[in-house]
């Protein structure tokens, strides 16, 4: 049994590291012996929603503690974000809208704007840029995309069209004249069959193709073939020669669906950047309280042994009992200077593990965990930063708000081009031909010496053979002209479009002139706090100057108590502003890179790993984990 164990359990290994299939996906119905021509009469499948996490998240658990790097963080986000995984389904859905416009139908309104993310609990000194960095995103498909209704000439079927009849009559007609049928009751059994193929063409042609054959016996000597079969065949042509014409006109809608197509992916790599900036602000600022805790902490023992000693002190009769009062004072502020810092700390833990899980905190895996960061955020010795045109130009070629606005105008004409086409009056040619046929056997009931022409019995084959021989064929073309004479309504319908038009090269121009805000605020914020974090660090050091030299002032009663637990303030105050400072300058790099539109490549994010969310850099956990204390 032992080899078979050993096979059963690499088995079940192998499969659990396989990756799951992704439920956004569309699956085509089962095939069968008929399926090639069923398949298209049958639904397709949705897959239900995916509310499992992958396994990277049971991975990083150790010990009741979340471990997680920057990078997995990114990956967690990539993986099992929702915000990303319901944008995941924008580019399926705008592929279905393609497919019904190649159909012939009209355009119709899907996806969904991108969601800001998640916030820290507190945001206090840290400075964002705001303008178009996000908000221009969150409309999605512009009003390219949204187009429930046509204007311009009517859509075209563009879908193949086949139409079967089959009729079986008996019919029992009381006759009043007997010169014309011979009898007082008629009686007809027929039997009529019919076929058709009917297509349009995307540059404005119609046809159709009829074949019809019917099989008639009366009951009647007056009808020299009895029973008789009769049918043709008729082709019909339709060509629009001015509105409705060309495949700019017919197939707009096509081409307005594959640039929505671009626009979704577009929507879809903003949602990655924002929610990617949005984890990675998290994360920073969960470090951050780390380090504020600490701060705090460290604040607390200070003031309990300045307590502890100052007792001491009284009871040998050095120290006026006022300056316990004072330190146990100064005990219970940092103690509730600390539960502050723990209450931080914890909401923002929730904050994270809600953004980086499909069920958010109700997963029993995550609901008691701890975050732990192994990565503190380095500041650079020095900030290389091109000049702004350079910025600007680069930011120019990387926003996604940009090229979604240029591809809308793209639409935008390209809709303009229907509408100002809906203008012309309607002229069409068309033609008609016609191969008629009849075949039969002679009657039967008629006198002897009348008999049928010679030509016209036969069986089934006969009636083919003159049909398409041409033997009996019709002929008929024309052309029909209508004039509106006031055409207000694709007047209004032009110049209404011409103006939107107007307005969207002109919301291009803003954007851009956004972009240009935005980097060169970015820069400012960057510079700002990167001297705001060294003014901050050079404050705390001097800060813990003073109070180790007034400490070593106290002991040899140069000082007084007051004056230590001022500095044990001044420097908690000057250690937070060096938390919030370090903070702001993560915020600010992370703003930089939204502004720049390169965040996907400053954090190494393939945006086809993040479309299947799946991706493939393992998370591996250092060999000594940090063991923090635990937080009550």
């Amino acid at each position: 049994m032992k080899p078979f164990l050993s096979l059963l359990c690499t088995l079940i290994l192998f499969c659990g590291l396989l990756p799951a299939q992704s439920a956004v996906r569309v699956d085509n119905p089962s095939g069968g012996a008929f399926g090639w021509i069923t398949k298209n009469y049958r639904p397709r499948t949705v897959p239900p929603i995916n509310l499992a996490n992958t396994n990277r998240l049971e991975s990083l658990i150790r010990g009741g503690n979340l471990y997680l790097s920057a990078q997995d963080v990114i990956a967690l986000a990539l993986e099992n974000n929702l915000d990303i995984e319901i944008q995941r389904y924008g580019p399926l859905l705008n592929k279905e809208v393609t497919m019904r416009a190649q159909g012939g139908g009209a355009l119709r309104g899907v996806g969904v704007g991108v969601a800001p993310g998640p916030q820290s609990v507190s945001l206090t000194g840290v400075s964002l840029v705001s303008g178009g960095t996000t908000t221009n995103a969150a409309a999605g498909v512009s009003s390219s995309g949204q187009i429930v209704t046509n204007l311009g000439p009517a859509l075209l079927n563009l879908d193949p069209q086949t139409f079967f009849y089959a009729n079986f009559q008996h019919t029992t007609s009381p006759q009043s004249n007997l010169v014309l049928t011979g009898t007082t009751a008629l009686i007809d059994v027929s039997r009529t069959y019919e076929a058709q193929y009917s297509q349009n063409f995307v540059w404005g042609m119609s046809a159709q193709m009829t074949y019809l054959s019917q099989r008639n016996k009366y009951n009647s000597a007056d009808y020299a073939l009895d029973p008789f079969t009769s049918g043709y065949i008729d082709l019909q042509v339709s060509q629009s020669l001015l509105q409705g014409f060309g495949p700019a006109v017919n197939g707009r809608n096509i081409r307005v669906s594959k640039n929505n197509e671009q626009i979704s992916m577009l929507t879809f790599k903003q949602q990655v950047i924002t929610t990617v900036s949005a984890v990675l602000n998290l994360y920073w600022d969960l470090v951050s309280f780390y380090d504020d805790l600490k701060a705090r902490k460290d604040e607390l023992a200070t003031a309990q042994a300045l307590y502890e000693d100052n007792k001491k002190q009284v009871q040998i009769g050095t120290l006026a009992p006022i300056e316990v009062t004072r330190a146990e004072a100064q005990v219970y502020s940092s103690q509730q200077d600390l539960l502050i810092s723990q209450t931080n700390l914890l909401q923002q833990e929730t904050v994270l593990k809600n953004a980086l899980s499909r069920n958010g905190v109700a997963s029993p895996t995550l609901a008691e965990v701890h975050v732990i960061p192994l990565n503190r955020f380095e500041v650079p010795p020095a900030d290389e930063l091109r000049p702004i045109d350079d910025l600007v130009k680069d930011a120019l070629a990387h926003r996604v708000e940009v090229a979604q606005d240029k591809i809308n105008i793209d639409s935008d004409k390209i809709l303009l081009t229907g509408i100002k086409n809906g203008l012309k009056p309607t002229l069409n040619a068309f033609a008609e031909l016609t191969n008629n046929g009849l075949t039969g056997s002679s009657n039967y009931l008629l006198p002897g010496k009348q008999t049928a022409d010679a030509y016209l019995v036969g069986g089934y084959g006969n009636l083919l053979g003159q049909i398409f021989r041409r033997n009996f064929p019709n002929y008929s073309a024309g052309l029909s002209l209508s004039i509106p004479l006031r055409n207000r309504a694709a007047q209004s319908d032009y110049v209404t479009s011409a103006l939107e038009l107007r307005q969207s090269e002109l919301a291009l121009q803003k954007q851009v002139n956004q972009v240009r805000v935005d980097v060169q605020n970015a820069v400012i914020a960057l510079r700002q706090a990167r001297v705001r974090y060294d003014s901050a660090v050079k404050a705390r050091i001097l800060q813990q100057q003073t109070l180790d030299a007034d400490k070593k002032k106290y002991t040899l009663g140069a000082s007084t108590v007051f004056q230590v637990v001022t500095d044990e303030q001044a420097l908690a105050a000057a250690e937070s502003q060096e938390t919030q400072a370090l903070a702001n300058y993560s915020h600010a790099r992370i703003a930089f890179d939204q502004a720049m539109g390169t965040t996907l490549e400053t954090n190494h994010i393939s945006l086809s790993e993040a479309m299947s969310g799946q991706v493939a850099r393992p998370s591996v956990l250092p060999a000594q984990l940090p063991n923090p204390e635990q937080i009550q």
